[in-house]
């Protein structure tokens, strides 16, 4: 499992979810509309979840329906990163 940043994020880009996140795995550039979490380096701590001024981020088994589709977002930003 890994966590997901969903549409809220979008525009915002608050950032105070990099800060605590112990793995670095929150990415994104200034060109970007929103922050993404690598799935490959998250470890699942949650941490970022209560620093998100917006809600944006959830447990991906837990995305709601509506925002389901980041899921594949924030997977495929990182396979065009790598």
């Amino acid at each position: 499992m890994t966590y997901v940043i969903t549409q809220p994020c979008i525009g915002v880009k608050d950032g105070t979810c990099i800060d605590v996140c112990p793995m670095d795995c929150i990415h994104g550039t200034d060109q970007d509309k929103m922050l993404f979490i690598d799935p490959e380096e998250c470890i699942d701590c949650g941490g970022c979840v209560p620093a998100c001024p917006v809600q944006a981020i959830f447990p991906e088994h837990e995305v709601p329906e509506k925002w389901r589709e980041y899921t594949q977002i924030n997977a495929d930003y990182f396979k065009h990163k790598r």
